[in-house]
């Protein structure tokens, strides 16, 4: 089996403690040569400073590729695209554009009267920049405001028109949840790399509300068995397999990317990575 390219999810740090363990986080993942790594973007723009001091450290000092996010909550298109300039000069070359998530207590995206409305408006604007390599996000289960699939397909269509280049998936728990929208988005035109975003579980209980909350499914045997290994006290040891039964029949099904939502707590993904041939240059030279 071939390893797959591989990249990384981090969150910018908003507190001491935390900043901590994002650099441990990086230096741990670091050695794997990761094609990319992303910071992500609070909601409704709360994390825009941390997020550019973060991308701009992490680029300077281990001299990774990073592919800032990017949303159109609470902003003028003007501040979003004076970010993305201030990126383009910091010398980092990705983007992933996003619409976001609205402010916490909102009910709902309200866009900026003078910014961005969509994710495609986002898409447009920054490809017409020049500076980027634009990545966007894709939903192989519905998305919470969407009305079913086919229309998640035909957002990610108007976005690779747009000019994305990439698209990094919702984590999902069953590898034909992915085949299925990848197969339907091929059919329907798009023509980009569609890369399974993958969460390893780092805590059963925490995830199984992400998943609720982001509409991801959860299959009631895997359920079972996860609660089956919190009982037993191997809850950390049942991820590593999960994740990595997962990440195997993907490609197995001919996936070349992966990209990993790290929570900033590194143990889990190295340890998949392994598993999946992976391990840091040095020792595969040696």
């Amino acid at each position: 089996m071939t390893p797959p390219r591989i990249s990384f999810e981090f969150f910018p740090p908003q507190s001491l403690e935390a900043s901590f363990r994002l650099w441990e986080t990086v230096q741990a993942l670091a050695p794997l040569n990761p094609a990319f790594v992303s910071v992500t973007y609070g909601a409704g723009g709360t994390t825009r400073k941390l997020t550019h001091e973060a991308v701009t450290t992490i680029h300077k000092n281990y001299g990774l590729n990073v592919a800032a996010h990017l949303t159109c909550v609470d902003a003028t298109r003007e501040e979003t695209l004076e970010i993305a300039r201030a990126y383009a000069e910091a010398g980092v070359k990705e983007i992933v554009a996003l619409r976001g998530d609205p402010p916490k207590g909102a009910s709902g995206f309200t866009p900026h009267p003078e910014g961005f409305a969509s994710s495609v408006e986002l898409v447009e604007a920054l490809a017409e920049t020049g500076d980027f390599r634009l990545h966007v996000g894709a939903y192989p289960e519905p998305h919470p405001e969407s009305p079913g699939t086919s229309s998640d397909v035909a957002w990610l269509r108007r976005k690779v028109a747009a000019g994305a280049s990439s698209a990094i998936t919702q984590f999902f728990f069953s590898p034909d949840i992915y085949f299925r929208f990848r197969d339907a988005a091929v059919a329907a035109g798009v023509d980009v790399p569609i890369i399974p975003g993958i969460m390893p579980v780092n805590s059963w209980k925490g995830v199984r509300g992400f998943a609720a909350r982001c509409g991801a499914s959860v299959p009631a045997s895997l359920d079972a068995r996860f609660s089956a290994a919190v009982e037993a006290g191997r809850e950390a040891t049942f991820a590593v397999e999960q994740c990595t039964e997962l990440c195997e029949a993907l490609i197995a099904g001919g996936v070349e990317d992966l990209h990993f939502y790290t929570l900033n707590r590194p143990q889990l993904t190295q340890q998949v990575c392994a598993n999946l041939g992976i391990r840091p240059a040095a020792e595969s030279a040696a």
